[in-house]
């Protein structure tokens, strides 16, 4: 049987665990045309590019398929009618990936920086940030004024 990647973005504003229904209603459909999912990988909530019927951010599915085309028809034909579906995208492969997806690994990485708020949170100053009064670092002192031009009356 030929192998497939289908994608799906769910609206916003269903929760998880109604996208994880959402997930296992199509997945029974493949398995009841006589394929099988291979991988399954949910990537959260994530931006849109632009809006989608009202959309900002979507619930991102990922699916590994081993299917006959006719399921995948099917599938396609569900998801079209599914109205808790923004857009889809099936497409055929040679071979199925074995692991995660690079977007997986992506968001891996991602999760090990630290966020931006949390240097100054706990007191590490970045380079360049000086706080007034900041004696040591010479941004608490302040240039002597000018003394005022004597007036000159003629």
């Amino acid at each position: 049987m030929p192998f497939y990647e289908c994608t799906f973005i769910a609206r916003q504003d269903i929760s998880g665990a109604q996208v994880d229904a959402l997930a296992d209603t199509f997945t029974q459909l493949i398995g009841e045309q006589g394929g099988e999912i291979k991988k399954r990988e949910y990537w959260g909530l994530r931006n849109l590019a632009y809006r989608m019927n009202k959309n900002r951010k979507g619930h991102y599915v990922l699916f590994n398929i081993d299917a006959p085309a006719p399921a995948i028809a099917e599938l396609e034909r569900t998801m079209r009618i599914n109205e808790d579906v923004l857009r889809y995208m099936t497409i055929r492969v040679e071979a199925l990936e074995e692991g995660p997806s690079p977007v997986m690994l992506n968001r891996g990485s991602r999760e090990d920086r630290p966020r931006r708020g949390d240097r100054e949170r706990y007191g590490e100053p970045r380079d360049g940030d000086r706080q007034f009064g900041d004696r040591e670092r010479g941004g608490g002192e302040r240039a002597p004024e000018a003394a005022p031009a004597p007036r000159v009356e003629a």
